[in-house]
């Protein structure tokens, strides 16, 4: 009952889901392309055996890459379609992996669309990545006999809670799961609470990622080039600019502030505070103080460019964005308020000396200027965050044992 009423809803707002595409894609055009993918329709297929995986957006997608690469490796008669909600996570899915996998929008969780999709596809495995909690698709697979597993999963106490509230519609969906990898001992012991079954402890896939070799040496080359400090705020969301800019204590003048957005349809609106813009290949002139990295993809760039790195999306009650990219980098980083997204890597980050944590805006440009005066420490902090990446990684050979067991 609980479903039929959950897909009657999800058919009733659907009219204003597809006026909020149309309307996405005026500044992402890629949101207005192959809409019949949206309904379970879709003009490719696959001749080998489907591993599919999920990743809803650039996150996601960037956490995938080592499962997604050693699925590849491991099953090289199989090809791995990789689904995403996002124009931003479908233009991320293509810069990463190219040719190499199948990509496509996941459909709406109406009942038809998602059985069209499995019955098009017919994968062996689904893989939905961090947590993607969707009740029709999880049935359907369940009715299709297609193992799904939870990667790389989290859960906060504050969306337990959300999940518990409507207990005859989340728990027949966490049971239908055949596996959950569990980023932390705390993150399984939700998931268990809310009928997930064979959940184990496997880590965050987030630490296995290896910056690219060659976009960190152009990023290292870069800063060398300039002669300055330079401080990235990295995966800002709306409105963190200003407040970071406004924040900075004067005699920062002779810094180098590179803008990374999180989300590529503010590029525009950000480049109205910055001088100068990578897509543009333009070179920071000594009188520039804003510089926007308008570029997707390159974050290995941003980071081997910067001295300190300030984490985006932590400066409102957003939760944060990923550190652990700075810190795979060896880059300080300095962290707002709001990590919750991240509160484990947060709380093991600030705990090595990798990262700093400010309790607002003000607080933050304060530790960051002044790490930018102390190379020493600088080091120091750089030589924790890599330490701490190597003494976290693996999580995708624990992710990929899972799979081999459902998939014979």
């Amino acid at each position: 009952m609980w479903r039929a009423l959950y897909s009657a809803a999800a058919r009733a707002i659907l009219p204003f889901a597809l006026l909020r595409l149309w309307w996405r894609g005026r500044r992402e055009p890629l949101y207005r392309r192959d809409l019949g993918e949206r309904f379970g329709t879709y003009e490719f297929t696959s001749e080998r055996p489907v591993l599919w995986v999920h990743a809803v957006s650039v996150g996601e997608a960037r956490a995938a890459a080592p499962l997604v690469e050693a699925l590849r490796e491991q099953f090289p008669d199989s090809d791995v379609l990789v689904t995403c909600m996002t124009a931003a996570g479908r233009a991320m899915v293509k810069q990463v992996f190219g040719e190499s996998v199948l990509a496509a929008w996941l459909p709406y969780d109406l009942p038809g669309a998602v059985r069209r999709f499995l019955e098009h596809f017919r994968p062996r495995l689904g893989i939905l990545v961090e947590t993607e909690i969707w009740p029709n698709l999880l049935a359907t697979c369940r009715d299709f006999g297609v193992p799904v597993v939870l990667a790389s999963a989290r859960l906060s106490e504050k969306s337990a809670r959300g999940y518990r509230r409507w207990p005859g519609l989340a728990r027949p969906a966490f049971a239908s799961l055949a596996a959950v990898c569990a980023q932390t001992a705390a993150d399984a012991e939700r998931l268990a609470a809310l009928g997930a079954r064979n959940v184990s402890v496997a880590g965050n896939l987030k630490f296995d990622i290896v910056p690219n070799p060659a976009q960190a040496s152009q990023g290292r080359a870069w800063r060398a080039a300039l002669g300055r400090p330079v401080l990235l705020f990295a995966s800002t969301r709306e409105g963190e600019e200003r407040l970071l800019l406004e924040a900075l204590p004067a005699g920062s003048e002779e810094t180098l502030v590179v803008v990374v957005p999180r989300h590529p349809q503010r590029f525009e609106e950000v480049a109205a505070l910055a001088a100068g813009r990578r897509s543009r290949g333009d070179v920071p002139r000594p009188q520039d103080r804003v510089f926007l990295g308008d570029t997707m993809g390159e974050m290995a760039f941003y980071y081997a460019a910067a001295d300190v790195a300030v984490i985006g999306g932590s400066f409102a009650p957003l939760g944060g964005q990923n550190l652990i990219e700075a810190c795979a980098a060896g880059t300080p980083a300095v962290l707002g308020p709001s990590m919750y997204n991240f509160a484990e890597p947060a709380r093991l980050a600030v705990q090595a000396g990798a990262a700093l944590q400010a309790e607002n805006a003000h607080a933050a440009m304060r530790l960051a200027v002044r790490l930018l005066g102390d190379e020493t420490r600088r080091r120091e902090m750089g030589r924790a965050g890599e330490a701490l990446c190597e003494a976290h990684r693996g999580a995708t050979v624990r992710h990929l044992a899972v799979c081999r067991v459902l998939l014979a």
